[in-house]
């Protein structure tokens, strides 16, 4: 079964940066698409960015385009978000899970509705 672990939140102000981490197990990064989501109050949760395990390739929403890189360690089976620039409008619980696709044409959807607990960003304006 697939386990997350998400970590690296925090409080910090507009402009500043952090970097999350998502710790997985249960499987082999290299056999998934994995993927960073948020969900602020009051809105749904939306994909905004993901890894092709197997090759690395990476895809973003276009309000983190620019300002977030994903990346994974194989290694330690841990995909990683840098958030550069943030914005209060990032401010969000942010969950990493397994994508069901991960190109850029499409949306950055979950393959099911299993969550971890997530980690909070605010971002102070």
């Amino acid at each position: 079964q697939l386990h997350f672990v998400e970590s690296g939140g925090g409080l910090v102000q507009s402009g500043g940066s952090l970097r999350l981490s998502c710790a997985a197990s249960g499987f082999n990064l290299n056999d998934y698409y994995i993927g960073w989501f948020r969900q602020s109050p009051g809105k749904e949760r939306e994909g905004v960015s993901c890894i092709n395990g197997r090759d690395g390739s990476a895809f973003y929403s276009d309000p983190v385009k620019d300002r977030f890189a994903i990346y994974s360690d194989n290694a330690k089976n841990t995909v990683y978000l840098q958030m550069e620039r943030l914005k209060p409008g990032d401010t969000a619980v942010y969950y990493c899970a397994a994508a069901v696709l991960c190109v850029g044409w499409a949306p950055i959807r979950p393959s099911s509705d299993s969550w971890g607990q997530g980690t909070q960003v605010t971002v102070s304006s």
